[in-house]
C-alpha cells in the first residue's frame, strides 16, 4: 500500500509511515484543538517537500483568516500559491444544494482537478449541516464527495467540529462510518493530545500521545503517552 506522509513530525510513526493513498481521514475535535493547523501543515508539506499540489476548501473561514492563522509559523506559503501548488477556496453552497448534491460535489472536485491535486482538505464537514438538514441526505453528500475524490487519487483530510468531549467522534453520528481513518485531537489545559482512533489497512498505534504546537508547526511525540483518564 502506498503511503502519503502527513507532514506532522511524529505522526507517521503511529500509522505505518503515512495515510493510505486516496483515503479520507476525519480530523475530529473541539474548538481550538488545532484541526486547521494540522490540515494546512499537511498541504504545505505535500507541496514543499513532495511536489504534490494541494487544495484547501473552507466552508466557514475565508482564505484571509487561514493565511492569518499561519503567520506565526515559519512556512513560506506565497511561492507555493504562485506556483499553483497550494490553493485555498471559500466554498459557499447555494440554497439549492440539498436538491442537487451532485452539482455541489462536482464544484469541489473541479477545484482539485484544476491543479491536479493529490492532497485536499475540507474544513469543515460540520458546515454541511447548514444546508442539509436530513441525516440521510447529509450522509449521501459526504459519501458522494469522498468517493469522487478517491477516483482522482486525492488523499483528503476532513475536519469535524465536535462538542469537545473525549468520546465525541463526530457531530452527526455518520461521519465516522464513511471515512477510512479518524484522528481525534484534544486540548485539556495545559495539554494537547492526539489519538489515532481508526486507520483502515494500517496497524496503527492505539495509545494517546502528546500533541505540540511550536513556531514550526505541529508535532506529535510518538514515544510519550497520555493517560486516557487525563483527558476531560
Amino acid at each position: 500500500m502506498n503511503r502519503v506522509p502527513s507532514g506532522i513530525p511524529g505522526l507517521d510513526e503511529l500509522i505505518e509511515g503515512g495515510f493510505p493513498e486516496s483515503s479520507s481521514i476525519l480530523v475530529s475535535g473541539g474548538a481550538g484543538t488545532g484541526k486547521s493547523i494540522m490540515c494546512m501543515q499537511y498541504l504545505y508539506d505535500g507541496a514543499k517537500n513532495h511536489q504534490q499540489p494541494g487544495v484547501y476548501v473552507t466552508l466557514e473561514e475565508g482564505p484571509h483568516n487561514l493565511w492569518w492563522n499561519t503567520q506565526r509559523f515559519k512556512w513560506d506559503l506565497l511561492p507555493l500559491e504562485q506556483q499553483n501548488m497550494l490553493r485555498i477556496y471559500k466554498f459557499e453552497p447555494t440554497a439549492e444544494m440539498k436538491d442537487n448534491l451532485e452539482e455541489q460535489t462536482r464544484k469541489i472536485v473541479d477545484k482539485a482537478k484544476a491543479v491536479n491535486a493529490k492532497r485536499m482538505v475540507i474544513d469543515s464537514v460540520t458546515a454541511f449541516s447548514f444546508w442539509i438538514e436530513e441525516p440521510a441526505k447529509l450522509r449521501y453528500a459526504m459519501y458522494l464527495l469522498i468517493e469522487e475524490l478517491r477516483k482522482i487519487n486525492c488523499t483528503t483530510l476532513l475536519t469535524c467540529e465536535t462538542i469537545g468531549g473525549k468520546n465525541d467522534l463526530s457531530r452527526f453520528g455518520v461521519e465516522e462510518f464513511l471515512v477510512d481513518g479518524i484522528l481525534q485531537v484534544h486540548f485539556t489545559p495545559h495539554n494537547r493530545a492526539i489519538w489515532v482512533r481508526k486507520m483502515r489497512g494500517t496497524k496503527h498505534d492505539t495509545r494517546v500521545h502528546p500533541l505540540n504546537i511550536t513556531d514550526m508547526g505541529m508535532t506529535v511525540d510518538p514515544k510519550q503517552e497520555i493517560m486516557w483518564e487525563a483527558i476531560t
